[in-house]
This record gives structure tokens, sequence and C-alpha cells, in this order.
């Protein structure tokens, strides 16, 4: 019997690991659930973007078009973010941060390991930039 409680307690372990690993690995889901060009505006749209992230998921340092000017809302959770060389802050449900053209995304991630996290990210930006997000070199 010791031996089958051993057993189960070790397999249970190696179970929440594998899956608190690939969980912490998993990237964001994207969405873009809003595309609309700006008619008073004339070579410029705007795109809606939800961001869901996993607990402990997050995206790799990225960037934007150079023509996008970003206003984000977390929806659910948390949110940890850390445009060019300012400090990690995190946002919870209801705030909102931006981002201007050219910025550069160092972090953005689920600031928990236990709750999922959702951000909805309105962007301005040229109708020709169809590529959202682009991966920064390291």
């Amino acid at each position: 019997m010791r031996r089958l409680l051993i057993a189960a307690a070790v397999y249970a372990a190696t179970f929440m690991a594998a899956h608190a690993a690939e969980t912490a690995a998993s990237p964001a889901k994207i969405t873009v659930v809003f595309d609309q060009t700006l008619p008073n505006v004339p070579g410029k749209s705007m795109k809606g973007v939800l961001v869901e992230y996993g607990p402990g998921g997050s995206s790799p340092a990225h960037m934007h078009p150079r023509s996008a000017f970003i206003y984000a809302t977390v929806l659910e959770g948390a949110i940890r973010s850390q445009v060019n060389d300012g400090p990690a802050k995190v946002y919870r449900k209801g705030e909102n941060f931006s981002e201007r053209p050219g910025d550069r995304h160092a972090v953005s991630a689920n600031a928990s390991d236990s709750e999922p996290a959702k951000l909805l990210a309105v962007f301005v930006l040229d109708t020709a930039d169809t590529e959202l997000v682009m991966p920064m070199a390291k």
C-alpha cells in the first residue's frame, strides 16, 4: 500500500510539474476582433486585438509597426508590461497603458501563475501595415 501511495504521489508531482511548465511556456492567444479603415483619416486604420494569456503565459519581446499608436486596457487579471527602457509595471483589470510609434515592448506577460489574463489593444496605424507584431532581436 505504501509503495502505491508513493508511486501515486510521484506520478501526481510529475504531472503537475509538466503541466506547469507547459502552461508557463504557453504563448499569448491573439485575436483581431475589429479591423476598420478610418474614413476621415485617409491611409489609417483602427484594429482591436484581444490578447489572452494563460496562467504564467507571456509573449516574447517585440515591436509593433512604426506607424502604430496602441492603447491597451486590461479586461481580466493582471498584465506585467515593460516598454522601452522603462520599469516593468503590473496593470490590473480596468487599468490601461499606451505605446507610441516605434516603442519596444520588452515584457508582456500574465502577472499570475494561477489565473488567466486578457487585454484589449487598440491600434491606430497605417492601413498598409498588416503585420502587427514583430519579434525583437536579442
